[in-house]
Order: structure tokens, then C-alpha cells, then sequence
């Protein structure tokens, strides 16, 4: 039996693979300092939650086939140091995929924006027509148990992340997978904390690319000047497979897809998901999946999950939450929802909650994010600046770096919420958009601005 032991188990995606292997049949066992919700539940339903907490030398025994190392443990961790010594084979999360992976078609898709999108559209499709598949997504899909799969299954669906692999292997993830079908859907700098300048970004999508055998395909996001430029000058040695913002049309609402004879109503909506559909689209094309199969499937995909969340509508407005927090996310999702609702006020919220948009530099990239806004709230927490040991930033200086002086600010969650509350919301939708929590913000609330009517969940 194989016997893989995890140093800090209790990773949202480690925990995953971890239950993934029990699940094949492998022996597996695990240790972190302190393991959270959902993750402790998960664990202990799947029987390999550890004993305690803290880390122990004496789990790592000379009969382990693998260790996997996660995202937060440090190099000086005893259990790392006793494997090194045992000369025991080392594996980060993606290195270990890999290993699994060897034998199968491996799809990697990779970008800055929409890559969680487009993985999740590729597995609904391929599940809704009976395909055998592994799969690697960051986060939770209706109508998948969890986040990881490793089975026998021929083919691997991975979303592809630049960010490191391990405290000790600090290349990016998505450069340990050696993909046969690959997608990029673009290029916006992110993640200044690991890439201090655009160019050393862009230059680990050149990695990723120049590291592809020849003749494997390549689906690339031809509206996006950068990635062109980075495509050609770098994948000549790759079938390469261009798309664009597929024919489509918007009535009352609803977008409706047109690929030649073949159409589909959709439940997502905005430019940015049309993109991501059609690389999905490409990619179940290669693995066997005509477009009439694809867009039948496509048809019922309600959105991963903090992507164009509904949170409450009826027929005078619609709460949305979404992960977007980068700049070219946030303009993204902004367009989509005026797109959508055009005759419809728009009230925007943005959060500041990664190293990135904390930084007063860096919030330079951020100018005309929320022009699409009629009314624009950006909400940041001191707690969080203080949990990254960042300089506070003033609400003046956030103003000017998003080119609004009309822009209101807030870092009290209940002043937030007050000011919500205070605003009209007929004929008007809210986006909220965070990779947080708005520092606890309760969204089961947010049905009560509503304005009255029938409400329709």
C-alpha cells in the first residue's frame, strides 16, 4: 500500500488531496499547528484528521513513499528537516499532481483572470456527458464533493496557479504540470509580493509555455495584445488554438451563445465568462466533445462559487458577490454587470484585502476600476493591514489612485453596513467584490435592502 504522509494537512487544497488518496486507497497521515473549518470537518468525516496539533519528527518513518509539503510550512519545520534526513522523496502540491498524473492527459489552465471559471465550466461539461475525469479547482462546484480528485481516470482537469509551490520550491504551480492541452486566458500583473515587477510575471507564463513538448496544443486568448505578443514569440513550437469573444446576443437579461448551428441560453453572463466559455468549449473539443454536446451541458452551469454570486434579486434589483480584487478582474466584472442590466443603477464595493491591493503603489493599477460605477464604496480593514504589517492608507490617497473623487471609504464594517442600508435600490443592482469577508460582514442580511416586492431566490 502507499504510504504519503502531509506536513500542514490542513490547507484548503491539501486537506483535499489528502481525502482524495484515502479515498484511492492509499495510507495516509498529516500534521499542522492548527487546522480550521472546513478543513477539520472534512478530515475527521474522511478519518485522517491527526491526533493533535504541532509537529512531530517521529511520524516521518523511513516507509513513507511521499511526503507532501504545504504552502505554510517553513523550511526549519522538524518533520521536513527528519525527511531530508530519512532522504525520503519531497513533494509540493503541484510536483506531487504530477506524479499522479504521469499516465494521463493533463489540461492546465492557466491565466490571471478566470482560470477558476473556466475549469469549472470544462468539468461541468465533461461530467454532464459521462467523461471519466480527475480534477484540481480552488474552489467549491456544485455537483462535486470536493475539490481535488485523483482516481484511474485518463484525464486530469487542472486549474494552473503562478503563485509558488512550497517554502522550499518557490516556482510557480502551474510550471510542475507539463500539460498535453493547456489554456491561458490572459496576462495582468498580480501577486506583487512574489513578482516585484510585471516582467518577471509575464515571464513565468513564457516558462510555462516553452516547457510544453511540441505539437501540444496551446488555447490562447487572442484579445489579450500581451499574451498574443508572449504566444508567438514563444509557443512556434505548439499547435496553437486562438479565440475571442464567441457571437452572442442579450435579451431581458439572458445571454444566449451562438457557435454556427448551435446555441445555448446561458445562467452566467458578462464578457469575461464568454471568454472563459469558449476556452472551455475548446478544450472539451480536444478531449472528444462536439459543440452541440458542450453547449447542451453549458446550458445548466450556475458560476463557480464568489463568481456573480447571487446573493438576493427580485425584479427592482440583484445582489452579486464576487471574488474579484485584482484590477483587471474588478473592471471585468463591473462591465458585465452594466452590460447586463444597462437601464439599471449600479452600486459597486470593492474590498482591499490582498498584499496587492493594500499596497499604495501598486493601487496605482487600480485607476478607473470602478468608473463603470454610478456610486462607488471602496472598504479596507486596519486588521488586515496590521495582520500583513502594512502602513495604513489614507481615504484621500485611495481616492486619487482610483481616479474618483466622489468615491466613498470606509474601514468600519458597521459604517459599511450603515451606509448600505441608506441607499435606494430600486431599479438598482449591488455588486460586492472581495477575496474577504469585509471583515464579517453577514451576507444572509444583505436580502433585506431589497426593495419590497416578491423576492426570488
Amino acid at each position: 500500500m502507499t504510504k504519503v504522509h502531509f506536513i500542514a494537512i490542513g490547507g484548503s487544497v491539501m486537506h483535499q488531496l489528502a481525502i482524495a488518496l484515502k479515498n484511492k486507497g492509499y495510507q495516509v497521515t498529516g500534521s499542522d499547528d492548527e487546522i480550521f473549518e472546513p478543513a477539520l470537518s472534512n478530515l475527521q468525516q474522511a478519518g485522517i484528521l491527526p491526533a493533535g496539533t504541532g509537529w512531530d519528527p517521529a511520524r516521518i518513518t523511513p516507509d513513507l513513499d511521499a511526503v507532501i509539503l504545504g504552502m505554510h510550512a517553513r523550511d526549519d519545520n522538524p518533520e521536513l528537516i527528519k525527511a531530508r534526513e530519512l532522504q525520503l522523496k519531497i513533494y509540493s502540491f503541484p510536483e506531487y499532481i504530477y506524479q499522479e498524473s504521469k499516465n494521463k492527459t493533463r489540461v492546465a489552465i492557466g491565466g490571471s483572470h478566470g482560470k477558476t471559471t473556466t475549469t469549472a465550466m470544462v468539468m461541468h461539461a465533461l461530467q454532464l456527458n459521462h467523461q471519466s475525469f480527475d480534477y484540481l479547482v480552488g474552489a467549491r462546484l456544485e455537483g462535486f464533493a470536493q475539490s481535488v480528485n485523483i482516481t484511474d481516470a485518463p484525464v486530469i482537469v487542472c486549474e494552473a496557479d503562478e503563485y509558488p509551490a512550497s517554502a522550499i520550491e518557490k516556482r510557480p504551480k502551474f510550471h510542475f504540470l507539463h500539460p498535453q492541452i493547456a489554456v491561458l486566458t490572459g496576462i495582468a500583473w498580480d501577486h506583487i509580493n512574489v513578482f516585484p515587477t510585471y516582467e518577471i510575471y509575464k515571464e513565468q507564463f513564457a516558462i510555462f509555455i516553452r516547457q510544453m513538448e511540441p505539437g501540444k496544443v496551446l488555447i490562447y486568448n487572442s484579445t489579450d495584445k500581451e499574451l498574443v505578443s508572449l504566444v508567438t514569440a514563444t509557443g512556434t513550437h505548439l499547435k496553437l488554438v486562438p479565440y475571442a469573444l464567441p457571437e452572442h446576443t442579450i435579451t431581458n437579461g439572458i445571454t444566449r451563445v451562438i457557435f454556427g448551428e448551435n446555441q445555448a441560453s446561458l445562467e452566467v453572463f458578462g464578457d469575461h465568462n464568454l471568454l472563459n466559455l469558449h476556452a472551455a468549449k475548446l478544450v472539451c473539443n480536444e478531449l472528444g466533445l462536439s459543440d452541440a454536446e458542450f453547449l447542451a451541458a453549458i446550458a445548466t452551469f450556475k458560476g463557480a462559487a464568489k463568481r456573480l454570486e447571487l446573493v438576493a434579486k427580485n425584479d427592482h434589483c440583484v445582489i452579486y458577490r464576487d471574488f474579484a480584487h485584482a484590477p483587471s478582474k474588478v473592471k471585468a466584472t463591473m462591465e458585465a454587470t452594466r452590460n447586463q442590466f444597462p437601464d439599471r443603477k449600479l452600486i459597486a464595493v470593492l474590498e482591499l484585502h490582498t498584499y496587492s491591493s493594500l499596497n499604495a503603489d501598486f493601487l496605482e493599477q487600480y485607476q478607473g476600476a470602478l468608473d463603470t460605477a454610478d456610486i462607488a464604496v471602496v472598504f479596507y480593514s486596519k486588521h488586515a493591514l496590521e495582520i500583513k504589517r502594512m502602513p495604513d492608507l489614507a481615504p484621500g490617497l485611495i481616492a486619487e489612485r482610483f481616479g474618483r473623487n466622489d468615491l466613498h471609504v470606509f474601514h468600519n464594517r458597521e459604517t459599511l453596513e450603515a451606509f448600505l442600508a441608506a441607499q435606494q435600490y430600486q431599479d438598482t443592482n449591488l455588486l460586492l467584490m472581495s477575496s474577504g469577508t469585509y471583515d464579517g460582514l453577514d451576507f444572509s442580511k444583505l436580502k433585506a435592502l431589497l426593495p419590497s416586492d416578491k423576492q426570488i431566490h
